[in-house]
């Protein structure tokens, strides 16, 4: 444990949840012999890592790595990018995660430095960025939208001069950011499809259409099979990892045919691209109709007075479910009506038995720590009612 860290007593926390040991260790390591560690694997595919999943939509998961899933994904990752020696990257993620052998592989596939960050916070970060010349950053669809935020301070001033790449995944993209980051940012805008269970799916490649960028997950790497099956997205490949440590929870996971069940929504278009409409526990049953809660969120996106937004299935004595539309605003944005909601998602096409019954405003929506992903389920708890 790190001790107390930014202010959290992180060994305190340990005593309560009754650690069975507790190693505080941050400022520096102790003396130790090498000799005495397990020996590595006696092949590549042998298991050697356990990544957690980030607990957004169910409890965390202890995900089951091997070396050679590891480096199949960074390396895919690498060349879809199509980075060279002389860009300079940045990690403002942390390390443990599942992108950190993803990123560390293409550091060394490419041989170009980046620069770590001990927490994604701007303007505080911007010295960093700015001192070290990075060319590419990014993490997820919130780090985008942080980030154009801060250029909308000095329009006319590149946030970070040298930047030329903004590139994540972890999160629903929706087309609009896509297209915000672009115009007002003057960079390019790539976003994959990845997951603690396979850390590269898919990836956007710089030199795509504005209209492949902007509505869809890029194309998987040669090597990884993309089945859809019933609408979900099932996958197979040298990236994908082993289960779980629950026998149970591998058991789930995996098709007859060995292919993982992600949860999530989405088909292939005629060029290969994937494009994701949701998850399985997305889907909003409302009188027997399934609902997006993907489609309305993107519209929203759109919206001025809509800064980020999550639409979420609620229980309903009468319809199953009612539309739930929980929107957090960017600042100086006016006051949002339910009616001047439904009116402007009317206007921009959405079916009538689509539109959202309830609306609730907040400061912040609820995010994980990670890659800032939105926690549907809280919501849920918060306005199930």
């Amino acid at each position: 444990m790190p001790g107390t860290w930014r202010g959290f007593d992180h060994t305190a926390m340990a005593r309560r949840l009754g650690a069975k040991g507790i190693f505080e260790a941050y400022d520096a390591l102790p003396d130790g012999d090498p000799a005495l560690l397990p020996a590595p694997p006696a092949q590549g595919t042998d298991v050697r890592w356990i990544y957690w999943t980030s607990g957004t939509t169910s409890d965390p998961k202890g995900v089951l790595h091997t070396d050679r899933s590891l480096i199949a994904g960074g390396s895919c990752l690498a060349h879809a990018l199509r980075l060279t020696a002389d860009d300079v990257g940045s990690m403002a993620f942390p390390y443990a995660h599942i992108a950190g052998p993803d990123y560390t592989v293409m550091l060394l596939l490419y041989g170009f430095p980046a620069v770590m960050f001990e927490q994604f916070a701007l303007p505080d970060a911007l010295a960093g960025y700015r001192g070290h010349g990075v060319t590419v950053a990014g993490g997820s669809t919130a780090f985008y939208s942080i980030f154009l935020a801060e250029q909308r301070r000095q329009p006319d001033t590149p946030v970070v001069p040298t930047l030329r790449l903004l590139a994540g995944g972890g999160a629903p993209k929706p087309p609009e950011v896509y297209h915000r980051v672009v115009r007002e940012m003057g960079v390019q805008l790539t976003h994959g499809y990845g997951m603690t269970e396979v850390p590269m799916i898919t990836m956007g490649s710089p030199d795509d259409t504005a209209e492949n960028l902007a509505t869809t997950e890029g194309r998987p790497p040669e090597g990884m099979e993309i089945r859809i099956v019933d609408g979900e997205v099932r996958l197979r490949g040298e990236a994908v990892c082993q289960g779980y440590l629950d026998p149970r929870q591998t058991a789930e996971a995996f098709d007859e045919d060995g292919f993982l069940r992600t949860g999530d929504l989405g088909h292939l278009t005629g060029s290969g691209h994937l494009v994701l409409t949701g998850r399985l526990k997305d889907v909003i049953i409302r009188k027997g109709e399934n609902i997006s809660a993907k489609e309305i969120e993107d519209l929203l996106h759109r919206h001025p007075a809509v800064g980020d937004v999550a639409v979420i299935g609620l229980p309903d004595a009468e319809r199953g479910e009612r539309v739930c539309a929980v929107v957090e605003q960017p600042p100086g944005a006016g006051a949002l009506t339910l009616d001047a909601m439904t009116s402007y998602l009317r206007a921009e096409g959405l079916s009538v038995h689509k539109l959202p019954e309830q609306l609730e405003v907040v400061d912040a929506l609820p995010r994980n720590e990670t890659l800032r992903k939105v926690l549907k389920y809280r919501l849920r708890e918060r306005y199930a009612r």
